[in-house]
């Protein structure tokens, strides 16, 4: 039985260990949720945002009346918000355009400053939520950032309290750790302890499409190709994080926005578990997995956060017939592009002059070009605005693209049916990117495609 609490920071870790009965049904192996919706901020991310403030207060880096700043999807925020709120410390965070609103809502509810910046920029952009936060650390008196990704006491926190509860509840039976990799603390932290009490533990890191761990992993190799714009929460990234300990992590799965989605609705309905994105993501990354695994094994699950965060998405019918990410009967845009209606993406880099692009366009017939930075997908042209530009001023010609380029095209995985990719065609969005994941190859379907379909 708990003991009586002095303050809300007590009442964190200590999370229940649930069996996962339905959906993993045809796996023989045992498989466990460590649900961490238990703790006081509905997150695994109280955990460590904790033993970063009290770390930084030991350190002398956060000093009583501070403001602690930080770059946040939201669960960390949580976290900090409410040690801030006890220990009686102004916050201010900031988070992308792609986070959910109920999670920025959250934030405020503690009293939180929340700034809400574009997530299609590289991280050293100076608009991106982490440059922001970093120049707000500068500016601010007496002002401390957590820096979630890069302060080791994030995989400490999960070394030290985590991972002892797993150890415990499993009786040392684990034999596989499965977790999303963000931040990478918990995966890191969790997984070297157990790695030291039984060598033979399997740690399988959950990646997303668009995120460039997988690839680093098993090559080395930082490939900014990798990256793009992708709607699941809490998972992958564009930069490598101090906290991801590749030497701890065995393998990593990746797994599609729309597989991840899927499952997060699936852990409600069939198991009665309310857990947000990422632990989607983390199971559906276990049964692409499933034929490694035998019936002696004991699979830990970790679920990170609550489903509750995530009404407006994941368990949202609009939100999800909107992504495609519901199945529907019909022609799909792995139909186009079986047929040939629709070709594979072809772009050009932003730094190049407009007249190449205006070369491309006429070779090809194009009537719109996507535009990279580095191999990453960060804008689009099209005929009409190239056209306008030009009339304007002939010597529009001699600029680099990036000056005249317009929004990146939106991106839909090659399952959608082909009446919601109409719906994605608009005056603004000529053209949708269309992913197939599982050959690594993109392709657009435009406007002039669509109305020789319909």
């Amino acid at each position: 039985m708990r003991k009586i609490c002095r303050t809300i920071l007590d009442a964190i870790g200590d999370t229940p260990m649930v069996r996962i009965n339905c959906i993993t049904r045809a796996i023989p192996a045992t498989v466990l949720a460590k649900v961490e919706t238990f703790n006081p901020g509905n997150s695994i991310k109280d955990r460590m945002a904790v033993r970063m403030i009290e770390d930084a207060e030991r350190a002398g880096l956060l000093a009583p009346g501070g403001t602690i700043i930080e770059g946040t999807s939201g669960n960390t925020g949580m976290g900090l918000a409410i040690a801030a709120v006890v220990k009686g410390y102004r916050c201010i965070f900031t988070t992308t355009d792609k986070q959910s609103r109920e999670k920025i809502d959250a934030l405020k509810a503690f009293g939180a400053e929340v700034i809400v910046c574009p997530t299609n920029v590289d991280p050293e952009d100076p608009r991106s939520y982490y440059s922001v936060s970093s120049r707000l650390e500068r500016e601010i008196p007496n002002a401390w950032k957590a820096n979630q990704y890069d302060n080791l006491s994030n995989t400490a926190a999960h070394y030290e309290q985590t991972a002892p509860e797993i150890w415990e509840q499993t009786g040392g039976a684990i034999t596989h750790l499965v977790a999303g990799v963000g931040t990478g603390g918990t995966i890191s932290g969790v997984g070297r302890y157990l790695k030291e009490r039984k060598a033979s533990v399997q740690v399988w890191g959950i990646d997303t499409y668009g995120s460039v761990f997988k690839k680093y992993k098993e090559t080395g190799i930082f490939d900014k190709n990798e990256i793009y714009p992708y709607v699941t929460e809490g998972i992958g990234e564009d930069f490598l994080p101090k906290n991801v300990d590749f030497s701890v992590i065995d393998h990593f799965e990746k797994v599609t926005d729309k597989d991840a989605a899927a499952m997060t609705r699936r852990i409600a309905r069939e198991e009665g578990i309310f857990a947000g994105n990422s632990a989607g993501s983390a199971m559906a990354g276990l049964l692409q997995l499933e034929d490694r695994l035998s019936s002696g094994d004991v699979v830990v699950v970790i679920f990170h956060d609550h489903g509750s965060r995530y009404l407006g998405k994941m368990f949202n019918d609009d939100w999800m017939r909107q992504k495609g990410f519901l199945e529907k009967s019909g022609l799909t845009a792995r139909d186009l592009v079986a047929a040939g209606m629709s070709g594979e993406l072809c772009s050009i880099e932003e730094q190049e002059p407009v007249a190449n692009a205006l070369r491309v366009m006429a070779e090809h017939d194009f009537s719109q070009l996507s535009i990279t930075r580095g191999g990453r997908l960060v804008g689009s042209l099209n005929e009409a605005h190239l056209y306008a530009q030009l009339l304007g001023d002939p010597s529009v010609k001699t600029w680099p693209i990036d000056a005249i380029m317009q929004p990146a095209f939106p991106f839909a995985d090659i399952s959608t049916p082909v009446d919601l990719l109409s719906t994605m065609i608009t005056p603004e969005n000529p053209a949708v990117l269309v992913r197939d994941f599982k050959t690594d190859k993109t392709f657009i379907i435009t406007r002039s495609d669509m109305m020789r379909v319909l």
